[in-house]
């Protein structure tokens, strides 16, 4: 597990607390004004040593901050980064660096959905698509839906693409598949 990946499972294990969650959707919508140990007690309906219990464990997570006015703020924007550094580990997230104008159809490296079938987008997902399987030689339908289902959950979908624009090309029993054509260099 990457350290990124590690840092975004510690603050979904430290948010997964219902209180803690509640602590921190609370700091969040108090903003950056932030609040105290007991404006926290009140909010939550909570004693004073348990929000302040609460409140460590968000601050030692890096979800919150304790100031030497005594105020808490959330830091949401830790999640915010530490999504952005899981979606980078990603397998099809360096090819998606040369396709910017293909980010909308992603969502944390899944292909979310396809564009109008003929259309200029269509023929750049079905490249950047090739380019991900990077297919040399013959693969069994198995071995192209495993490769496929790394970056996207409607594996027919993304296979019939990559046929219909010449990408991969597929035997007479529909058993067998290899590169169509070979990717440029971009």
């Amino acid at each position: 597990m990457s350290v990124s990946a590690a840092h975004a499972a510690d603050f979904l294990m430290q948010l997964s607390n219902p209180a803690r969650l509640l602590a921190f959707a609370e700091l969040v919508r108090v903003g950056d004004k932030g609040a105290s140990i007991g404006e926290m007690a009140y909010r939550l309906d909570l004693t004073k040593p348990q929000t302040g219990e609460l409140l460590g464990r968000l601050v030692g997570a890096g979800l919150a901050t304790g100031s030497g006015d005594g105020y808490y703020r959330a830091r949401a924007d830790v999640l915010r980064e530490a999504a952005q550094a899981l979606d980078r580990t990603q397998p099809i997230a360096p090819f998606l660096a040369d396709f910017p104008q293909l980010k909308a159809y992603f969502a944390h490296g899944r292909l979310t959905s396809l564009p109008p079938t003929m259309s200029e987008r269509y023929q750049q997902i079905a490249e950047l698509f090739a380019r991900f399987l990077a297919i040399d030689g013959i693969l069994t339908e198995d071995e192209v839906n495993s490769k496929i289902s790394a970056a996207a959950d409607d594996v027919a979908a993304v296979r019939r693409m990559l046929v219909e624009t010449g990408w991969l090309e597929r035997d007479r029993a529909g058993t067998s598949y290899g590169s169509g054509r070979v990717p440029t260099a971009i």
